[in-house]
């Protein structure tokens, strides 16, 4: 705007300038220097419209740049939000199934404790050690006199438990024990024999083998000579302390013996109680009556009597099975022959002493399928 005033007002200027003929010489210097001034106005606004121009340029340029910026900056933070988002998903997932398996494990940890009580109250249970073990033969060895060691009269006993430990014999396989554990070790140490089946020849091989861990402990009972337990007590409607001192009257007055009682402990939901006697030994009369008269109000009623036991599991150790005696033969050859007669043939084979072989205790064979030898710790 400022550029075309200047151009009307020196177009003005050329169209009102007196000739040069009726106008003095001061009024033309004047209308030059007017003139000069209004050209240097020309200059300096021609010089700021171009340094506006400048400016506007720079300015669009920084303009066009800042929107690059912004949209860099708008496609940066859309990213950031999708990556908080995948992450946050990935996290809730994480966090889900770790919650889930928090959940399982809190279960088992549930399931073990239940199983871990339930052992617990089967393992141990009045001091005692519930659990089925095979059964198995004992055999008395001797008695101890514990007379002045046990002031109470008690009776005690000792049992040893040394359980079998089992082996799987397979098809083709014997096993064979001597007398003499050096022929099985000598027969051993050889490692291959040759054995004859009837009109055929088998070369067999002699292994030695581990069986598995067995164990063996005592099982220490002792019967109370001063304590007896009594179940099957009466329901009445009288006082715990009454049918307290009622017992104590009964065993004290028993024909069976009994005497002077020391205590009386009593249950009554159970219907059980156990007596103490303060003279040792006078248990001991109660061992052979399981029937007990009990009377009230005029009433007889029969009380069970047991003695009172005590028994706790010592010196509980594993033991190796691993039998000197015994040797197992491998790779016998299926004949005609019954299962048997090769077992005798094999027998007889190794009690020859041309064959390094001895006296043989027991031998077992088997041509098909399997089964299973039992073996105990040699005592």
């Amino acid at each position: 705007m400022e550029g075309k005033t200047c151009l009307c007002l020196f177009f003005s200027l050329q169209m009102f300038t007196p000739d040069s003929t009726g106008t003095s010489e001061d009024e033309m210097e004047k209308l030059k220097e007017e003139l000069k001034k209004w050209k240097e106005r020309v200059e300096i606004n021609e010089k700021t419209k171009a340094e506006l121009l400048s400016c506007k340029l720079r300015a669009e340029e920084e303009y066009v740049k800042a929107e690059e910026d912004l949209i860099k900056l708008k496609n940066l933070q859309e990213k950031q939000h999708e990556d908080i988002l995948k992450s946050r998903d990935a996290h809730e997932k994480e966090l889900y199934v770790l919650n889930q398996e928090n959940a399982e494990l809190k279960k088992d940890v549930e399931k073990l404790k239940e199983i871990l009580a339930e052992h617990s109250s089967k393992l141990s249970r009045d001091g005692q050690i519930k659990k089925k073990v095979a059964e198995m033969k004992m055999k008395f060895s001797h008695m101890e006199d514990m007379r002045d060691y046990n002031p109470d009269m008690n009776t005690q006993c000792v049992f040893g438990v040394v359980t079998k430990i089992p082996f799987r014999l397979n098809q083709s396989e014997a096993l064979l024990t001597f007398e003499d554990e050096e022929v099985a070790q000598k027969l051993t140490k050889m490692g291959k024999h040759t054995v004859n089946l009837d009109s055929k020849t088998a070369d067999v091989r002699v292994k030695p083998f581990t069986l598995e861990m067995g164990i063996t402990f005592e099982l220490h009972v002792t019967i109370s000579g001063k304590k007896i337990n009594v179940s099957e007590v009466p329901e009445l409607s009288l006082p715990e302390d009454w049918m307290r001192d009622k017992l104590e009257l009964n065993f004290y007055k028993s024909e069976e013996g009994g005497g002077e009682v020391e205590s009386v402990n009593y249950d009554k939901q159970s219907r059980r109680a156990v007596i103490t006697f303060l003279r040792p030994g006078a248990a001991n009369s109660f061992v052979r009556c399981t029937k007990h008269p009990f009377v009230v109000n005029g009433r007889i009623y029969r009380l069970s009597v047991f003695p009172n036991v005590h028994s706790c599991l010592k010196k509980f150790q594993l033991y190796c099975g691993i039998s000197k005696k015994t040797i197992l033969l491998k790779g016998i050859q299926e004949t005609e022959e019954d299962e048997e007669s090769i077992q005798d043939m094999i027998e007889i084979h190794f009690q020859k002493p041309s064959n390094n072989g001895g006296e043989i205790e027991k031998i077992k064979y088997v041509s098909r399928g399997a089964t299973w030898v039992c073996f105990e710790e040699d005592t």
